[in-house]
């Protein structure tokens, strides 16, 4: 029998009426942005007259989610950066000489001085004992400075130093897989400072992404020029170890004279009172990596250069047993008691971490600064108006397909596409709405999507009613032809929509910027076409059928 239990109803149509409320802020999308630019301020203090009136643009009882606009219908800026890696194997190697230069000053009975020696090759270091004859013995020594690789997913089994004999000479290189490693976080060190610094900046939906092995993609929508964000990414983060003189769960909590209080970032609800002065600051910070503690479990070392190491040193000497803050960009990532005096500004940060927590922490703590230098192989600015002219685009191109293909339906079906076009109209809303509250990014692309699903759309309500008149012919009655049009013609739909769907989510892993907006709208449009094609219209359909009870149907 053609009918639907009333729960059923009510169910679709509280689906229906949310996605045209979550929808309807887009058609305010100027007010409703003002209001969200403006909660934000509020919540963070710093609230003035044309901040409040902005808030109250809109009603905090509705919802205020937006599709965010991409570059291309904003404006903003594009950039295409390279980064040196290689640049980082010098560092790397570079520090490493007061290490070895310590270890052979420990075995200066056997092998005499030290001297390093000059290269050709940045990536690499030479160094020369007095006693040529303890050369082998001198390498060993050195070997036993090597640790083991860490990759993203651990510790293996290689060790980060090759050491090897030339001639008189001993050369201490990275290994392949060091470098390889060392690339990987090189790239994810760079990711993470460029978001940082981007989202300090308050825009909206930047697209920050690995491009290959060493190549980073910037996009970031509403800003003036690409020249505005080169500087933005150039700046500085604020790391800096402080002194703890508290630690509360108050929020509220006054701080004393010279005192200031940060949040925990990954403890939240947990504030530190902090001594204002540092004792080192990130500029003092020469490296920071994934380690093994003596337990051998996952840790961080960290050093400093020599001002900062005679200042730690001190410090930690006389502060045994007391916390130790780690700050970066005014929240405190880790706080660490001190154990023991920790001279020559090196140390070790313990504590229940996964491999994986010793990475992110050490990519933090690194965060002061990017780890090599970028070269920019492309520079786009697209400017407001440009984006303005997309939209409007855009906004035609979606109007004349809507209006063409609810003239078509109307044309072809009478009151049943009446049907079919509310049915349309509510597919339309519900991809917004869907976009809204994942907070999507809306580019060209996304908007071809979204014109190419309003003409699928109908696909499936074609063959639903093609189907019904073909049973009107045979069917008894109105009420079985509907009944068959819909299951006969289910299987048809969903092999269409699946084999569609399929692609999107290709497209979605394969690809990358537009593309993947394109395949989010479409696959989504897909969704929310079989609901409205197989839900909806039937429940129209019944509605229509219980109130009329027509001997036959004008379809």
């Amino acid at each position: 029998m053609l009918q639907i239990p009333m729960w059923k109803r009510i169910l679709i149509w509280a689906t229906c009426a949310l996605a045209l409320l979550f929808a309807m802020p887009n058609l305010f999308y100027d007010r409703v942005e003002r209001h969200n630019d403006a909660a934000e301020l509020v919540a963070a203090g710093q609230s003035n007259a044309q901040t409040l009136a902005d808030k109250a643009g809109w009603p905090t009882f509705l919802p205020s989610f937006l599709v965010n606009l991409g570059l291309d219908l904003r404006g903003g800026a594009h950039l295409l950066a390279e980064v040196r890696v290689s640049d980082v194997y010098a560092d790397r190697i570079d520090g490493m000489w007061p290490l070895v230069r310590d270890r052979l000053a420990q075995e200066r009975a056997t092998v005499g001085g030290v001297r390093r020696m000059p290269s050709d090759d940045a990536g690499e270091l030479r160094v020369r004992v007095a006693n040529d004859a303890a050369v082998e013995q001198a390498a060993a020594f050195v070997r036993e400075l090597a640790q083991p690789t860490q990759s993203l997913t651990g510790f293996s089994q290689s060790r980060d130093l090759d050491v090897r004999i030339e001639g008189e000479e001993i050369v201490v290189t990275l290994s392949e897989a060091e470098r390889l490693a060392t690339d990987e976080r090189t790239m994810r060190l760079s990711l993470e400072i460029i978001r940082r610094r981007v989202d300090e900046a308050g825009t909206r939906e930047p697209t920050i992404q690995r491009q290959g092995a060493d190549r980073i993609l910037i996009q970031v929508p509403g800003i003036g020029s690409a020249e505005e964000l080169k500087e933005l990414i150039g700046t500085t983060a604020r790391l800096t170890f402080h002194p703890v003189i508290n630690i509360t769960d108050n929020p509220d909590a006054i701080p004393g004279p010279r005192q200031i209080i940060y949040p925990s970032m990954d403890e939240p609800g947990r504030f530190y009172v902090l001594d204002q002065t540092p004792v080192v600051t990130g500029e003092q910070l020469v490296d920071a990596q994934p380690a093994m503690d003596q337990n051998n479990r996952p840790a961080v070392n960290f050093r400093f250069n020599p001002a900062g190491g005679r200042a730690f040193g001190l410090y930690t000497a006389e502060n045994i047993g007391n916390p130790f803050a780690i700050a970066l960009d005014g929240q405190v990532i880790s706080a660490p008691v001190i154990q023991s005096h920790i001279p020559g500004g090196s140390g070790i940060i313990t504590g229940r971490f996964t491999p994986e927590e010793t990475s992110r922490l050490a990519v933090l703590l690194r965060a002061g600064a990017l780890p090599a230098e970028m070269d920019f192989l492309e520079e786009r600015t697209v400017g407001p108006e440009l984006g303005q002219d997309s939209i409007d685009a855009g906004r035609i191109a979606a109007i004349v397909a809507m209006i063409a293909v609810l003239g078509f339906m109307l044309a072809s079906y009478g009151i049943f596409g009446v049907i079919a076009n509310i049915a349309l109209i509510l597919n339309v809303s519900m991809i917004f709405a869907l976009l809204s509250l994942i907070g999507a990014t809306l580019t060209l692309p996304g908007i071809a999507g979204i014109v190419l699903t309003i003409g699928m759309a109908v696909d499936a309500t074609v063959l639903i009613f093609e189907r019904i008149r073909e049973e009107m012919r045979t069917a008894k009655g109105p009420a079985r032809a509907i009944e068959l049009g819909y299951d006969k013609a289910l299987s048809a739909i969903l092999d269409a929509n699946i084999t569609t769907f399929i692609t999107a989510l290709i497209l979605f892993a394969m690809g990358s910027g537009p593309v993947r907006g394109f395949a989010v709208t479409l696959g989504l449009g897909i969704i929310t076409s079989v609901f409205t094609a197989l839900l909806v219209t039937r429940l129209m359909m019944v509605m229509y059928f219980e109130r009329v009870r027509p001997k036959t149907l004008a379809i």
